[in-house]
């Protein structure tokens, strides 16, 4: 994995250290699928993007139904500062020129599936904008993009992610959670 410990202590120096998370769960032969599609990569690093308004940037993926909605977020490619890599996908995915501010979470997952486990690092970064419209440049990949809230994403986007009884959205749901804790906390 090469977003390991000696990638992350920098980061931990200039943002802050993480609140800690640990999640076990079983996710479906689908889910294992997404997970698994690219096999080099076991992270993600999930963007609280807020404008100086203090909304909250959303995503929702081609595959996603029309009613969830996430922070972006994606992977560090190998040999990429890791920083450089953040600002890239929330570019990539809003269309939005980012700052890093905050380390909020570091995540430590293991997806089984019939038998098989995956570990998983999800690594929350709180990051700012002065931008103020949306415009994701990867349609393939981003179906849309929007402004949303904090109290959305702890309420009825919450709500509607554990609606969907998918192990991946009650994953997303504990990210969110233990970020919005961290964001609560000085």
């Amino acid at each position: 994995m090469h977003v390991d410990d000696d990638v992350l202590a920098p980061l931990r120096a200039r943002f802050g250290e993480p609140s800690e998370l640990a999640w076990n769960g079983e996710i479906s032969d689908d889910e294992w699928a997404i997970a698994t599609y690219n096999a080099a990569r076991t992270h993600d690093v999930t963007l609280f993007i807020l404008d100086p308004s203090q909304r909250l940037a959303l995503i929702r993926k081609p595959h996603f139904t029309a009613d969830v909605w996430r922070p972006p977020g994606g992977g560090i490619k190998p040999g990429e500062d890791f920083v450089a890599g953040a600002v890239r996908e929330a570019l990539e995915e809003t269309g939005l020129h980012v700052e890093l501010r905050r380390y909020l979470v570091a995540s430590r997952a293991v997806f089984r599936n019939g038998g098989r486990e995956l570990p998983w690092r999800t690594h929350v970064f709180l990051a700012d904008t002065t931008d103020k419209d949306l415009a994701p440049n990867d349609p393939a990949e981003i179906a849309a993009a929007r402004w949303g809230t904090l109290p959305e994403l702890g309420g009825s986007l919450r709500q509607t992610l554990l609606a969907t009884g998918r192990a991946f959205w009650r994953y997303r749901v504990a990210l969110h959670d233990a970020a919005l804790r961290a964001l609560s906390q000085p």
